[in-house]
């Protein structure tokens, strides 16, 4: 009777488990990405990119090209290896963006990534820099630049200049290098009568919201770096009203996913941050510079930077660790792990590189891992040994001090002592694993060098889950199944590999515990499907040489596998 309790119980906590677990990990573990693929009467088909409307969004918004085209005469061109777009020169604004090594969805037609566009635009999105006005009567908005070139390309910098009525000419030298930065370098000569306060300012815009999911492990939305640290703490809705700060050094933007615009001051200089945002005009990210004042005939010259690209680790890294870029490396929320997260990406990222397969990048990356806790496996095995051969005097113990607590654990306790076992020895390597496993789940899930890299086969996108299913036949059927019985042929793969380590270990001698252990690798199946095939393939990968590693083990200590003495 008490053992049909016992599996009652645990038959309620595993459908706790397969049920609530959706929700938990929408929010502390994001989800993967959508598929990219999906299949269709056993064929496969390249799925749109997603893209989430918002509240924010305006209500009469104009075609891109459209848009593009009426201001095609006062557009310089930006054109590098990494970027294409222009500069509108009404207002300075960089509002014409595209990542060219970044496509929308695997088909070889698609567009690239878009990250910046016009005012009018369904996703207006746009860097402008300027001056406060503190007297300074600075050019509009609708101020129309001249510029010293028609394209913008790394080595060949565009200047900008506009003046105003009270004898300031101002001048805004843009640059650009082959991969996300641009410098800001905004001159004002004074050839009025009088003295003028200079305040260099710049700002982000954008309409509405990312369409990436924000979540309790991932940033999306505003972020900065100031007092010299990172700040995750704003989200959207949090910017309703002003959130301003001081700082010296840092930088302050919107981040996605994969994608960051960023604000970046002199940071050997103070400045003053902001972030704001109001329902319907979209969401802002500004700073200004404190103000100096300038001389008649003088000259002023103060230099900035903006980030507009994909967050690939090497890059931010560089910027931080060769340009000084406070913390820009920052810009991915590797959290708490972060001292093993960066080793296992680099080292990961080496692999793809030497071998072209993300998926057998971390098959390699997963044999290293398992080899190099090998040695503390044998000292669990050998745990376990002795703690399965002193189980007959443990058994006598408590029987003998059944009612005598203390003195029962103290004498447990002796034997361990006496026997030279240590009982959390078998714990150990579990320990070790629970790190490593999150730290490769945040690895894959926060950084865009394993976006639609494929496998093999059907797996297109190592980042999604997997997209085949049996349970509408492969796609045979014209069936979708809701996401949490769309069990794919990797997960499944992986709950057979977890049943075959599990049938590996010794029989308890527990029925209940057989149960338990019977039921556990189908339930796990279930939990790990909608996450990332590529952490599938790593756990089915450790499984299997975890088995590997148990029949040398087991060869080892024979005793493990004999019944359990008397």
């Amino acid at each position: 009777m008490n053992d049909n309790r016992n599996f009652i119980t645990f038959a309620i906590i595993a459908a706790l488990i397969l049920f609530g677990w959706p929700v938990i990990a929408n929010k502390v573990f994001p989800p993967a990405n959508p598929p990219v693929t999906k299949i269709e009467g056993g064929k496969t088909k390249i799925v749109p990119n997603p893209a989430s409307p918002s509240p924010t969004t305006p209500a009469k918004t104009r075609d891109l090209k459209a848009i593009l085209g009426e201001s095609a005469g006062q557009r310089v061109v930006i054109d590098t290896p990494t970027l294409k777009g222009s500069i509108n020169l009404k207002g300075a604004r960089i509002d014409d963006l595209v990542l060219t090594q970044y496509k929308e969805t695997i088909a070889k037609d698609s567009p690239p990534i878009r990250l910046l566009s016009p005012v009018g635009t369904a996703d207006a999105y746009y860097a402008q820099f300027g001056w406060q006005d503190n007297g300074l009567k600075p050019p509009s908005a609708d101020t129309v630049w001249k510029a010293s070139g028609a394209m913008l390309a790394p080595g060949k910098p565009v200047t900008l200049t506009a003046a105003n009525s009270q004898g300031q000419v101002f001048a805004i030298e843009l640059a650009v290098d082959d991969q996300y930065m641009f410098t800001i370098r905004q001159t004002v000569a004074n050839k009025g009568a009088a003295p003028v306060d200079v305040a260099p300012a710049g700002i982000v815009s954008r309409a509405r919201p990312s369409a990436d999911v924000d979540s309790w492990t991932i940033q999306i939305g505003p972020m900065s770096v100031h007092d010299s640290k990172a700040d995750y703490d704003l989200n959207y809705k949090d910017v309703a009203a002003s959130k301003p700060f001081t700082t010296n050094g840092g930088w302050l933007g919107f981040t996605d996913k994969y994608w960051l615009t960023a604000l970046i001051p002199d940071q050997g200089s103070s400045f003053a941050g902001e972030f704001t945002g109001a329902d319907g005009s979209g969401y802002s990210a500004d700073y200004a510079r404190a103000k100096t004042t300038l001389a008649p005939g003088k000259a002023l010259t103060q230099t900035s930077r903006f980030f507009a690209g994909s967050k690939e680790v090497r890059v931010l890294d560089g910027y931080q660790d060769k340009q000084g870029v406070q913390l820009f490396g920052k810009a991915l929320d590797w959290g708490w792990f972060e001292v093993i997260e960066k080793p296992i990406f680099y080292y990961l990222d080496w692999l793809f590189r030497m071998i072209g397969n993300f998926g057998v990048a971390i098959m390699l990356l997963t044999v290293t891992i398992r080899g190099l806790i090998f040695p503390i496996a044998q000292r669990q095995f050998a745990s376990m040994a002795s703690m399965r051969a002193i189980q007959p005097k443990m058994k006598a113990l408590q029987e003998r001090y059944k009612d005598d607590k203390q003195r029962q654990q103290q004498e447990i306790m002796k034997l361990y002592k006496d026997e030279k076992v240590n009982p959390l020895a078998g714990c150990l390597p579990t320990l070790i694993q629970i790190p490593i496993m999150y730290s490769l789940y945040k690895v894959l899930m926060l950084t865009i060098e394993m976006r639609h890299q494929p496998f093999v086969a059907w797996i297109k996108d190592l980042s999604a889950p997997d997209p085949l299913t049996p349970i509408n036949l492969f796609g045979l059927l014209d069936f979708v199944p809701p996401h949490w019985i769309a069990i794919g042929v990797v997960p499944i793969l992986l709950g057979i590999s977890m049943w075959l380590q599990f049938r590996m270990n010794p029989a308890p001698m527990d029925e209940t515990q057989k149960q338990v252990f019977a039921l556990m690798p189908w339930v796990l199946m279930f939990v790990m499907a909608p996450f990332a095939v590529g952490l599938q393939v790593y756990w089915i990968t450790s499984n299997l040489l975890t088995v590997l590693q148990q029949r040398v083990l087991y060869s080892r200590h024979p005793a493990l596998r004999e019944p359990m003495a008397k």
